[in-house]
């Protein structure tokens, strides 16, 4: 399956992210700890769970084809498609327009208060891990790590959930923390 993969993501412990020959993706998940919940509930099913969760809430995900287990390596996999696009991040980097600058801006603010109101607590939500698709929507990568509860996130959950935006300053102006916490939605 990686004959002819590139590695787009490795670690000390060695590939993490593989573009495979066929444009398809292959994301391998290693246990960090010998006890750990990943035993019972690997990441790659967490991956392919929150993806059916989040497209069910109309949020784009990448297309989950399969979850894996590779024994040689010791590692759990999802392969999935990409979602097409480019990251949020990427497009902040660039000379945009303020028109389109503040539409995307309002339309990420619309997508965490959507991620916060169906219960999604997702620690690694940053705006790397939002992708622009090119008709102009926002979707989500990367989010094996995500908790999704049966109920609608507190503002100390609300809170937390964008503490990792707080860590990088162009990263800051992305947020409306008053639209975000409920206090002034349009």
């Amino acid at each position: 399956m990686s004959e002819g993969a590139r590695v787009l993501e490795a670690d000390p412990h060695g590939a993490k992210v593989l573009l495979l020959a066929d444009g398809t993706i292959l994301k391998l998940f290693r246990r960090k700890r010998l006890v750990t919940s990943a035993m019972i509930f690997p990441y790659a099913t967490r991956f392919a769970s929150n993806a059916r969760k989040l497209a069910a809430l109309g949020v784009p995900v990448p297309e989950v084809i399969d979850v894996l287990r590779i024994p040689e390596l010791g590692r759990d996999a999802v392969h999935y498609r990409p979602l097409p696009g480019v990251t949020l991040r990427q497009l902040a980097g660039e000379a945009l327009p303020e028109e389109r600058k503040r539409r995307l801006r309002e339309a990420f603010n619309q997508l965490v208060v959507l991620l916060h109101d169906n219960g999604v607590y997702f620690r690694s939500l940053h705006i790397g891990n939002v992708i622009v698709t090119p008709d102009d929507r926002l979707g989500l990568i990367d989010f094996s790590d995500m908790r999704i509860y049966p109920w609608a996130l507190g503002s100390y959950l609300r809170r937390r959930n964008i503490q990792r935006l707080y860590k990088v300053a162009t990263e800051i102006e992305w947020i409306d923390l008053p639209f975000i916490l409920g206090k002034g939605r349009r």
